[in-house]
């Protein structure tokens, strides 16, 4: 009637249905895991910064900083301002500094504006105006750390007289025999220097 697997088997079947905690939201999920992206469609026009620990999809205009785990910006996308993401996707315009461990730049893309990465792809016919510089943690690292380096940063616009890069007109020179020093030619002065002996 009595046994000692009996006893051990009645012991365990309460601890057994003692109940489990119900898990944490979030506390679950694997940080890898990936959802659906959020998405800012092509009618949509953003004015602020926008910050996601998740995914992006512009197709859009945003004027305003970026920060995300992935962006993919669309073919007829804008943005203006910086970007910083882990993996970013450019397939079209935009102004402004790019912090990303993985970047690509496809062949309809337009960027104006620094890349700072870890890893770069650029396609054939996309079209990059700035520099681009390779780092070992380009998102932690501050947009302001190549003028700290010792790169000169760009001088600022002069308020004195523009230069044109206009075609000037030829200088006709002066006929031999002639000592003079200075030439006229439809408004515009030319100094000539003496022939060195």
């Amino acid at each position: 009637m009595f046994s000692r697997n009996k006893d051990k088997d009645t012991e365990k079947a309460p601890a057994a249905a003692a109940p489990v905690p119900a898990p944490v939201a979030g506390a679950g999920r694997r940080p890898n895991v990936r959802t659906a992206p959020s998405i800012i469609s092509a009618d949509l026009v953003v004015h602020g910064n926008l910050t996601a620990t998740g995914d992006i999809q512009i197709d859009g205009t945003v004027e305003g900083d970026i920060r995300s785990q992935s962006l993919t910006i669309g073919e007829k996308a804008s943005i203006t301002g910086e970007i910083v993401a882990e993996d970013i996707v450019i397939r079209g315009r935009v102004v402004g500094t790019i912090r990303g461990r993985r970047v690509q730049l496809s062949s309809t893309c337009h960027v104006e504006g620094d890349i700072l990465h870890e890893a770069l792809a650029v396609e054939t016919g996309a079209f990059f105006e700035g520099n681009c510089r390779h780092s070992d943690d380009p998102i932690n690292q501050s947009s302001a750390a190549p003028a700290a380096r010792g790169t000169a940063p760009r001088p600022p616009a002069s308020s004195g007289p523009l230069v044109s890069d206009a075609p000037r007109p030829a200088v006709p020179r002066p006929a031999p025999g002639n000592d003079s020093p200075v030439v006229v030619n439809d408004g515009g002065v030319v100094v000539k220097r003496p022939a060195a002996q």
